[in-house]
């Protein structure tokens, strides 16, 4: 059995008879004050804008130089070896992230973990990416276990893409201990991008305490899987991170390259996009864009429990980083939040959520009883009986979008 610890075991233990709770937004964005790590300061704001706010002081020239200092440090002398490792999925960011090293002159082994239920357009941009003329290293964890681990992350912590998110940390920085490549270059620091501590929000590097608090594992630790549905420690090599000795060895480092560049979502889709990366031909399910989670069909179930939890899902996160870069409107963001976040995810990327359960041996029914298990019953609207009001396509409503005027 899995001990009770997990952080949103909160949500087994609601009786339908609890009173409901407004939800308080960010008065400057559309995020609601349930967010895991996110505060409102006195004015309503919450810290991922403030985050923002702070990027307008930064020196970016000097934070650039400090970055080409770092890669000459890193870089191999005699070319014997890869300059840097960079963690790639195919989509816009790592694509853009490639681009960046190719640029400051780096020789990249970019390495990918492979996702759970990779879609056609997601190969297609991992394909690109080997065209921009890198060399390439893609693992794919044993994919029986695979799915066992996405079960459990479903039913255990309301995340189907649980393995998938330790996977895309461990991996990567498993094949720079392999390899001994010593640099690695992640993306942005989603505690800066989308809020959390402060201290956290500043950092420059990753490591394993950032992603044993930050990294997608919601408390659940990599050896309490042992012995659930027949798994041994050797399933779990891919999702262990390398012990300290082995990283120091390497002399191990992973860098925030939005620490050091401007980091923002559209501009690095049109910097890979001029690259040969292909966006979706519509409006992702439960997005607001067509440019981001292209590659993985779960993805769709993974932010439908964001908003089950949490009252939010991915829509809301885009439309909050564009209204913080008044590209939209604060009002702009609400109505584009009622229109498409938290839907039930009946397709995801065109593949129909009973094509996307069956490899897990769940039914939709039994996925419906896992969705109301995690169900925040708090911040939805409940019939008198206390049950979860539904419309015909299985969607919820929040009891509020904005502050009460």
């Amino acid at each position: 059995m899995l001990k009770p610890f997990f952080a949103h075991s909160i949500f087994l233990k609601i009786n339908p008879s609890t009173p409901l709770t407004m939800l308080r937004y960010c008065t400057r964005c559309v995020m609601p004050d349930t967010k895991p790590d996110l505060k409102l300061d006195e004015h309503g704001v919450c810290n991922a804008c403030r985050s923002y706010e702070h990027r307008k002081s930064v020196d970016w020239a000097t934070r650039q130089k400090e970055l080409e200092q770092l890669l000459a440090r890193y870089r191999s002398r005699d070319g014997s070896n890869w300059d840097c490792i960079v963690p790639v999925s195919g989509g816009k960011d790592s694509t853009t992230q490639v681009i960046r090293m190719l640029q400051f002159g780096m020789n990249p082994l970019c390495v990918t973990a492979s996702t759970c239920d990779l879609s056609e357009i997601g190969r297609r941009n991992i394909e690109n990416i080997k065209n921009l003329g890198v060399d390439y290293v893609e693992f794919s964890p044993n994919i029986r276990v695979r799915r066992k681990l996405n079960r459990l992350g479903l039913e255990q912590v309301g995340d189907i893409s649980w393995p998938e998110h330790v996977g895309i940390f461990t991996i990567p920085v498993r094949a720079a201990v392999q390899y001994s490549v010593p640099l690695l270059i992640w993306g942005e620091n989603s505690q800066n991008e989308y809020g959390g501590p402060a201290a956290a929000a500043e950092k420059n590097a990753l490591d394993r305490r950032w992603l044993e608090e930050f990294g997608g594992m919601l408390g659940l630790r990599v050896t309490d899987l042992i012995g659930l549905m027949g798994i041994t420690p050797r399933d779990l090599i891919p999702y262990q991170y390398p012990s300290d000795d082995e990283l120091q060895r390497v002399g191990v480092t992973g860098l925030f390259l939005g620490h050091y560049l401007p980091w923002d979502g559209l501009a690095n889709t049109l910097v890979a996009v001029a690259n040969g990366f292909e966006s979706y031909p519509t409006v992702i399910e439960g997005s607001v864009v067509n440019y981001e989670n292209v590659d993985n069909h779960q993805t769709g179930i993974h932010d439908y429990f964001k908003f089950l939890k949490f009252g939010f899902g991915r829509g809301t996160d885009l439309a909050c980083m564009h209204t913080r870069r008044d590209r939209i409107t604060r009002q702009d963001a609400l109505e584009m939040v009622r229109r498409h976040d938290g839907k039930f995810p009946w397709t995801y990327l065109g593949k129909p959520l009973e094509k996307i359960l069956q490899p897990l041996d769940l039914s939709v029914d039994d996925f419906i009883k896992i969705c109301d298990r995690f169900t925040n019953k708090k911040i939805f609207v409940r019939d008198a009986k206390g049950n979860l009001v539904k419309d015909r396509s299985g969607n919820l409503t929040k009891i509020n979008y904005d502050n009460p005027p």
